[in-house]
């Protein structure tokens, strides 16, 4: 199969689709890659690497889109990528549709198969090509948050993890899926007075059993939520509906009875952010003030990490596009329920349906699609 690696042009991220590595092991099974110049030249992997890897490098990413069968990316296709999309096109990356109809709208008009990351699921219901990306997310959710605490950055000038003495800050977690038990390990490790709010009665219990009277355990109510936002210094926003928009957890009044200064890290912002005030920023410009507090809404925070990101993002996505190129995607998705489950739209047809529901496109079964 002819596989395609553009560069990534989103505002700031200089992560890859597939590593030389990568593009070594599909080589040696005989397909063919196709790399856009300087796709991951910012974090080291240079047009050389790919080259000795296997890949062919081309001047830009019409070409690659041009050459290639399967497209593999890792943010979401920008505009310009989704005008590039034929419909004999598989396009495998992150996509996070519900809160997007634009891309949705441009995906279904493209006849592209569009498989997300974000919905592909394991035997245990989990979704594993998410998962390394939250856990960075979570980990950097506490190293924003303690940065935007400080006076400069307009907060409270608040240190996370306090000094002898003076009291630490105190951090609210949404959620206590990925994210949430990243941005816990790392609250705790930082010093932080930290309370985890989540529905799940097992998951309070495994984290209660983990850190015992370091951390504080709310089944989440309006009314346990309400208390915990308002009297945090850091809230973080981790909570998940798989493809579905972020529940608004946190309403408009809730932030303007947060004390002045203090900061929230919405990473649920992929999926339309978890709280009514949230809006996507960039690495460019990452925050916002609404009454008085801090807003970290970037929609790639592990763009920040490239490297790591890229890494940590191929180990899991490697053997699904090997699937795919080796079965071709319709054999591989029959063969494999799981990859079934990342089919977000094809042949003109969106087939999640939760994003279905979100966009106002109807719903058709991926598996009536399968055959075709």
């Amino acid at each position: 199969m002819k596989i395609g690696v553009p560069k990534e042009i989103k505002n700031h991220e200089y992560r890859v689709g597939m590593t030389p590595a990568a593009v070594h092991e599909l080589c040696n099974h005989e397909h063919r890659v196709y790399v856009e110049t300087n796709a991951g030249a910012a974090i080291g992997f240079t047009d050389e690497d790919y080259r000795q890897a296997g890949a062919r490098i081309l001047d830009t990413a019409q070409e690659v889109f041009d050459a290639a069968e399967l497209i593999v990316k890792v943010k979401e296709p920008q505009a310009a990528e989704r005008a590039m999309l034929r419909p004999d096109h598989t396009l495998f990356t992150y996509l996070h549709l519900a809160p997007d109809q634009a891309q949705t709208d441009d995906l279904v008009k493209s006849g592209a198969t569009c498989i997300a990351y974000e919905t592909v699921t394991d035997r245990t219901g989990r979704l594993p090509l998410l998962a390394p990306m939250s856990e960075v997310a979570g980990r950097m959710s506490i190293q924003a948050g303690a940065h935007c605490l400080e006076k400069a950055m307009g907060g409270r000038g608040v240190l996370l993890g306090g000094v002898p003495g003076v009291s630490p800050a105190k951090v609210a977690i949404i959620g206590g899926g990925v994210v949430g038990q990243n941005a816990l390990a790392m609250a705790v490790g930082m010093g932080a007075q930290v309370t985890v709010l989540d529905r799940n009665m097992d998951v309070l219990r495994m984290l209660d059993n983990l850190y015992g009277n370091r951390i504080s355990t709310l089944f989440s109510t309006a009314q346990t939520l309400d208390q915990a936002v308002t009297e945090s210094d850091l809230v973080i926003g981790g909570v998940l509906i798989p493809g579905a928009s972020a529940p608004k957890l946190v309403t408009r009044d809730m932030i303007k009875r947060m004390p002045e200064g203090s900061v929230i890290v919405d990473v649920a912002i992929d999926q339309g952010g978890c709280t009514e005030t949230s809006k996507a920023t960039t690495h460019d410009d990452p925050t916002y003030v609404v009454d008085g507090v801090v807003h970290y809404c970037v929609a790639n925070m592990p763009g920040a990490v490239a490297r790591t990101s890229t890494l940590a993002l191929n180990n899991v996505t490697l053997p699904f596009v090997a699937a795919l190129a080796n079965k071709g995607p319709v054999q591989a998705m029959k063969d494999d329920p799981h990859l079934l489950a990342g089919l977000n739209v094809s042949g003109g047809k969106v087939t999640y349906r939760e994003v279905a529901e979100a966009t106002g496109h109807s719903y058709t079964d991926p598996e009536s699609l399968l055959g075709s």
